[in-house]
């Protein structure tokens, strides 16, 4: 069965990197004066134990990744900020975009002091309703570890389906660590969002 003209998967809207806005949260394109929070963020060792990142970045390397977002046409990626005072509260992206299965990957890292609450779902939420209604994605998925509970209740609460689990794939604090695989299908979402 072929998708019609209005189903397709814009690619072509994923170089256009919007401004979204949420009740209480805005998301903006990632940029050069993200540099210093996202250095931030990316050396928090509580932040580094949820998304599993193991590379110690240096600033350099994290204004060199900021200075390049808006220049790449296949990815999404976007900083949350508080509309009233500009503050940087944490960061997300559409990722590993592929356009044979009209499917991308989701995540979001938010700081410390952001999380529990709401804002990782306010995002998710954003992020979701412009992946299938602007680029009309098909299929959004993530992984989260077993033991990022507060987030995979925010997944589930935003659309995200539990879809399976690696088992014991994950080793992080002298363990192995099951990681869920979530998904969010378009028609799906669409028709309870």
């Amino acid at each position: 069965m072929t998708a019609d003209a209005a189903d397709r998967t814009d690619l072509a809207a994923l170089a256009v990197k919007p401004i979204l806005h949420g009740p209480t949260i805005r998301l903006v394109p990632l940029d050069e004066r993200h540099t210093d929070p996202m250095w931030e963020l990316c050396a928090d060792e509580t932040t580094n134990r949820l998304t599993g990142t193991r590379t110690v970045f240096t600033r350099d390397r994290i204004h060199q990744w900021c200075t390049t977002r808006a220049e790449q046409p296949d990815r999404l990626d976007l900083a949350v900020e508080d509309p009233a005072t500009g503050r940087f509260l944490g960061e997300t992206a559409l990722t590993d975009v592929d356009p044979d299965n009209s499917s991308a990957s989701f995540r979001i890292a938010l700081a410390p002091d952001c999380t529990g609450r709401g804002i990782g779902t306010e995002t998710t939420l954003l992020v979701l309703r412009h992946a299938f209604g602007t680029i009309r994605l098909n299929r959004v998925h993530l992984e989260v570890f077993e033991y990022n509970e507060r987030a995979a209740r925010s997944y589930r609460k935003s659309g995200f389906t539990l879809e399976g689990r690696a088992r014991q794939a994950h080793h992080w604090d002298d363990r192995y660590w099951d990681v869920l695989q979530m998904a969010a299908l378009r028609d799906e979402w669409l028709a309870t969002h």
